[in-house]
């Protein structure tokens, strides 16, 4: 666009701290920040050898300021996205063709909502986004990739992506919503009686005998991060195979962004045995990693759950995203709710297939999330 160069950078670390904070810092979005796209490059975590190869993008005015940015990275695999696009592949790659490398608009291992097209205060924010979408799909073109995916952006940017032709596809994730509670137990009073008792019930049993504390900023130690990196390593072996973040991963986060961090961690006397880790948004409370040494019924509920639900009363945040999958959560209290993706593939031998699978995948969502809502909603109103 006239007046605008971009840029294409193979590490957030080239764009650095100061003007990629100067468009994502607005947001209030932990994981658009400088220091989380650090840490994920920097430990080892998202990067080549592993399938994330950093081609982020900056926008520049025509003194040189950046005035917009776009976390970008060119993928050898699926994997770590939450958007899944393996039959796809598979479908392509048996047809002959090659569907890896791939651009990827998202955040690393992180399945939650937030800007991906991001401004400068005092620019225009439809200009901003334009431009650096016409960068990405540039880009696909150059590399001779066979699509560019954005993954969990925000709704009215998943509209515009649709707008300029990208695929547009819809799923559901489960949120919970503060609805000007002022305590857990006024939370629970908007449930049916059932709901109510069942819940207490669960949290009863698995907080017996343990000592559970919400830890964050200078409260979280090296000490804390080594017993939670424990946690998640044994977790994600027995349900994934191999865990994404390294170790170091989370020594820098909790070095950098520990205010925005909120540990719940499980004691049995002065022994740490399960833990959750949550991010904390201008907003809302972002659910991530959680693991267990123990086989406790309902911990996985009262610490991921119950105890983010706690947490956002108190910090007065309007929801908690939990992650991604579960429909188990309806049952505690969050409900689901529309999350979104666009897609761009470049040969119509792939294109105009997932076209007509999308048009009938989109309304089947939809249909889904209502009778979800309908038929499992614990709140005395639904």
């Amino acid at each position: 666009m006239s007046g605008f160069t971009l840029q294409v950078h193979d590490s957030i670390a080239a764009i650095g701290r100061a003007a990629w904070d100067a468009c994502a810092a607005p947001s209030g979005d932990p994981f658009v920040s400088y220091d989380f796209l650090d840490a994920c490059e920097a430990s080892g975590s998202a990067v080549p050898s592993e399938g994330w190869a950093a081609r982020h993008l900056s926008l520049h005015n025509e003194d040189g300021v950046v005035i917009g940015v776009m976390p970008l990275y060119l993928k050898g695999h699926s994997q770590g996205e939450y958007v899944f696009d393996h039959s796809w592949a598979d479908a392509y790659q048996r047809a002959g063709g090659r569907y890896y490398p791939k651009l990827l608009g998202a955040v690393p291992f992180t399945p939650a909502t937030g800007p991906r097209f991001l401004n400068a205060p005092g620019t225009d924010a439809a200009t901003v986004r334009e431009a650096l979408l016409q960068g990405a799909l540039t880009l696909t073109e150059r590399l001779g990739v066979s699509s560019l995916h954005v993954n969990f952006p925000l709704e009215d940017e998943w509209r515009a992506m649709a707008e300029a032709g990208l695929l547009p596809r819809r799923d559901i994730q489960f949120i919970w919503r503060n609805d000007g509670y002022q305590s857990f137990d006024d939370f629970l009073g908007a449930l049916s009686s059932n709901r109510r008792k069942t819940i207490r019930r669960e949290r009863r049993e698995a907080q017996a005998g343990l000592d559970i504390r919400v830890l964050t900023g200078a409260e979280i130690t090296q000490a804390h991060w080594d017993a939670f990196f424990a946690f998640y390593m044994d977790t994600g072996d027995r349900k994934w195979g191999r865990p994404y973040l390294t170790r170091d991963f989370f020594a820098r986060v909790g070095a950098t962004m520990a205010d925005r961090i909120a540990l719940v961690m499980a004691f049995e006397g002065d022994t740490p045995v399960a833990g959750a880790l949550n991010f904390i948004g201008r907003e809302a409370l972002y659910g991530r990693q959680w693991g267990t040494l123990v086989d406790r019924p309902f911990l996985h509920f009262e610490l991921c759950y119950y105890q983010a639900i706690e947490f956002a009363i108190a910090r007065g945040l309007s929801r908690v995203e939990a992650g991604a999958q579960g429909d188990h959560k309806i049952a505690r209290g969050y409900l689901p709710s529309p999350v979104y993706s666009a897609h761009f593939i470049a040969d119509p031998a792939l294109r105009d297939p997932v076209a007509r699978y999308l048009e009938q995948e989109r309304p089947a969502v939809e249909a889904e999330m209502h009778a979800m809502t309908a038929e499992l909603s614990p709140y005395r109103n639904n």
